[in-house]
């Protein structure tokens, strides 16, 4: 009677759930072996079957060495003699049409167009906000050491810094893998609320909060800057605490242009990308944020 009794209570498992705990352990065994066989966890990348090899053209190396020796050139000539005639030392103002972005009619856009007069350089002004376009392909050392100094390590990175002559001359250096200009106030307010990070313990930390910028430089700036606007007026302004505040903002990080019509071997004046812009520099930030 007992066995009897012990055959009625044991309960039989569906065969349909054994296999599904078969394929379950299976499944298991198999994201442990390729997580030992590569820790990061790309399986695409390091599986056989799928791997496909990049075949590297002589062309597309000799063209990479051939950039890197021309700019490799371009470095020492602008290092030894300067940008010479190549960079005016007097500020250009040009007259650009403003055209004001709206659901306005024709005439009604013809009414309100107007001339406004710009500087096309950066040349008297304080500081400059800075952002590499160009990716390190054919880069040479000399550039690449310049832009670290910069702070300036991947495409598509901005950051601010004062206009002296020593940030003059590493502009110059690398200047056809940057462009820079003077944003205007409401441009630095606009990229610092909608990009702006603040270094924090180390750590990227987004600027929704006037009490981390308060925390951060409330005491190192004796109370002069503890909000974002305060952050706004010392960029803008360059007051006593820039330095401070610059090198508590993280480098900003935008996204890239798409237009048809860019061409980033030449200069800016010419028709291209890199190179100083001065005030026209808030259109690029525009369409970068």
């Amino acid at each position: 009677m007992s066995e009897s009794n012990s055959q009625q209570e044991l309960q039989l498992v569906p065969e349909v759930i054994l296999k599904r705990k078969h394929d379950l352990d299976e499944m298991k065994a198999h994201r442990a072996a390729q997580a030992i066989r590569n820790p990061r966890g790309n399986r695409r990348v390091f599986n056989p079957k799928t791997k496909v090899l990049k075949v590297h053209k002589p062309e597309s190396i000799l063209a990479k060495a051939r950039s890197q020796r021309n700019h490799s050139r371009r470095y020492r000539r602008v290092l030894k003699k300067g940008m010479q005639t190549r960079a005016s030392k007097s500020k250009i103002e040009k007259i650009k049409v403003f055209v004001p972005d709206g659901l306005e009619t024709t005439e009604e856009e013809e009414e309100l167009k107007r001339e406004v007069t710009i500087a096309s350089n950066s040349v008297a002004a304080k500081f400059v906000f800075v952002v590499r376009i160009r990716a390190p392909n054919g880069m040479p050392k000399n550039v690449k050491r310049v832009l670290t100094s910069l702070r300036l390590k991947s495409i598509n990175e901005g950051v601010f810094c004062r206009y002296t002559e020593s940030n003059k001359k590493k502009l110059h250096l690398v200047e056809p893998w940057v462009t820079y200009g003077v944003p205007s106030k409401a441009i630095i307010a606009d990229l610092l609320r909608r990009r702006g990070h603040g270094k924090i313990d180390g750590k990227r930390v987004p600027l929704n909060n006037n009490i981390l910028v308060e925390k951060a430089l409330g005491e190192e700036t004796d109370g002069t800057v503890i909000c974002v606007d305060d952050l706004v007026h010392e960029l803008h302004s360059v007051g006593k605490e820039f330095e401070k505040v610059r090198s508590f903002l993280w480098t900003f990080q935008l996204t890239a242009p798409r237009s048809k019509f860019q061409r980033e071997k030449l200069n800016f004046k010419d028709g291209g990308d890199y190179g100083d812009r001065g005030e026209e520099m808030d259109d690029l930030i525009r369409k970068m944020l």
